[in-house]
């Protein structure tokens, strides 16, 4: 009886849609998805290594509903529905949200988008891209994407994101709290502007982030691999087998404030598209405060237009840590829509780190970390 009383209100409403007598707008509705799966073999995963299928690697797996009603004098409705899920699974992603992934519904006209929901940062927008490791291999993203590379969202929020204009566009993003009698907690906020001229391109931003929650919480030996986070620690260890408490698995480590800089260029010679990024991030907690630095390189070789290869190198340091890895991935272009790749990630982190490659595994019980993965992608 659902399923008849659904497609009934969904056949009405069609119909009243499209009667001549209520409207004269044009409208579009697209549905669009991406899936990526394959098999990833780990060196160290708590002391094993693990060859295990995985999804949503290459790029995250999604379902989507986006769509634009034209309004008439240059302004047009816009949505977009956008569900992240477990390939593997069939589970929901996104900690069971059923739009995790996106939600909003906004205005556009010829100066930008003002739109209002669950919503991607200008970090994602403007600077994110410049992360080449991960586009040779998913798993390479910054350490702990503590510096919100992996392509975040922010939820309450409203955003405004700017056409582009001879190359420029730009962009800000306020997300409510929502908690009675305090403005500041739990809100968020976020800035950013990208220009492209020809072969080069620029983005910078600007992400804030005050009392990170839900899956921004923070879980730090899960994220990095240290002992020790802002003078505390973060794990136990027993005395006699030597196995290893995270003690922030279940109850999430509280900070007050995680504040990230992102800058990234690119520089096209040929086939070949040089990258390159730097973040500084602030993360303060418990009366401390503690900055994280990355910085990235590495380039796109479009060797013929089915097949690429992708290398990236990134160098990052926290609270005298250092981490140093290296990324490569080959794609292959079966059609427009379907790619085959191999991509492998070796992470060397200092001494007395359990190296984890981009908050994607079980830490290593050592201070280095490889994978090795073969996956296929398929876009609609």
């Amino acid at each position: 009886m659902r399923k008849l009383k659904a497609s009934a209100l969904s056949g009405a409403a069609l119909a009243l849609a499209g009667l001549p007598a209520l409207s004269h707008a044009q409208s579009s509705v697209v549905l669009y998805g991406i899936l990526d799966g394959g098999i990833t073999y780990v060196s160290n995963t708590g002391g094993s290594h693990v060859v295990k299928f995985d999804d949503g690697v290459s790029y995250g797996n999604r379902f989507g509903l986006k769509g634009t009603e034209d309004l008439g004098g240059g302004l047009s409705a816009v949505f977009v529905l956008e569900s992240g899920f477990r390939l593997g699974t069939g589970k929901l992603a996104f900690g069971g949200a059923e739009f995790g992934r996106q939600a909003y519904v906004g205005l556009k006209n010829s100066w930008g988008t003002l739109s209002f929901g669950n919503q991607l940062d200008l970090t994602n927008e403007m600077v994110s891209a410049y992360n080449i490791s991960a586009w040779g291999s998913g798993y390479a993203i910054h350490q702990g994407d503590f510096d919100r590379f992996n392509g975040d969202r922010l939820p309450n929020s409203v955003k405004f994101l700017s056409n582009e204009f001879d190359g420029f566009k730009f962009g800000g993003l306020y997300s409510f709290g929502g908690v009675a009698g305090d403005f500041h907690q739990n809100s968020a906020y976020s800035l950013g502007a990208h220009y492209a001229n020809g072969p080069f391109t620029l983005g910078v931003a600007y992400t804030q982030l005050n009392n990170p929650f839900g899956i921004y919480a923070f879980d730090p030996y899960a994220m990095i691999g240290t002992s020790t986070f802002l003078g505390k620690p973060t794990i136990s260890v027993n005395a006699t087998t030597g196995a290893i408490t995270d003690l922030y698995a279940n109850t999430a480590f509280v900070v007050d404030k995680q504040g990230t800089f992102g800058v990234g260029t690119s520089y096209a010679i040929g086939n070949v598209t040089l990258n390159a990024n730097y973040t500084y991030t602030t993360i303060k907690a418990y009366g401390q405060s503690s900055h994280m630095q990355v910085g990235e390189a590495g380039a796109n070789w479009q060797i013929t237009p089915a097949f690429n290869a992708v290398g990236g190198y990134q160098y990052t340091s926290f609270e005298g840590h250092h981490w140093n890895q290296g990324t490569l991935g080959l794609h292959y272009l079966l059609s427009k829509r379907t790619d085959l790749y191999v991509s492998g990630d070796y992470l060397k982190a200092s001494s007395g780190v359990d190296a984890v490659i981009g908050y994607s595994f079980t830490p290593s019980t050592t201070s280095t970390q490889a994978d090795v993965r073969v996956g296929m992608r398929h876009s609609f």
